[in-house]
């Protein structure tokens, strides 16, 4: 079986998160230099650079942390991987599922490339579901 990249940096920003990290750093291909290119445009990570270490790339990303938070079960970003190597999950513009009505995001591959469910929408044009995050 192949590994599912997408899955991996979702769990690694995931457990991050819980576990009240800074930084993140995580293999860098093509397909996730762009959803964290949407991650960092729509605001819910606040930083990530490029990283080269014996010819491997890596990205580091900063997460967005709030102050005063108790408990590792207070978490700020929930992500969830809906498209999977054993179950793809593709949708028509029309039928591409909103997130807490419209204040997640949807990040789907398309024809035209990795975009938001907002972008998608308004060119009129679905693919494969790739994950939420709200």
């Amino acid at each position: 079986m192949g590994k599912d990249t997408i899955a991996d940096i979702l769990t690694s920003i995931r457990n991050a998160d819980m576990n009240r990290k800074g930084t993140v750093r995580i293999a860098c291909t093509n397909i996730i230099e762009n959803i964290v290119k949407i991650l960092l445009r729509e605001g819910f990570i606040e930083n990530a650079r490029k990283h080269q270490e014996k010819n491997k790339y890596f990205l580091v990303l900063t997460l967005r942390h709030r102050r005063n938070r108790k408990g590792p079960s207070q978490k700020i970003l929930n992500l969830k991987r809906i498209s999977r190597p054993g179950l793809r999950i593709y949708s028509n513009y029309q039928r591409i599922p909103r997130v807490l009505g419209g204040m997640g995001i949807v990040i789907l591959s398309t024809s035209r490339g990795i975009m938001t469910d907002r972008e998608a929408r308004l060119q009129k044009i679905g693919g494969e579901i790739l994950c939420s995050i709200w």
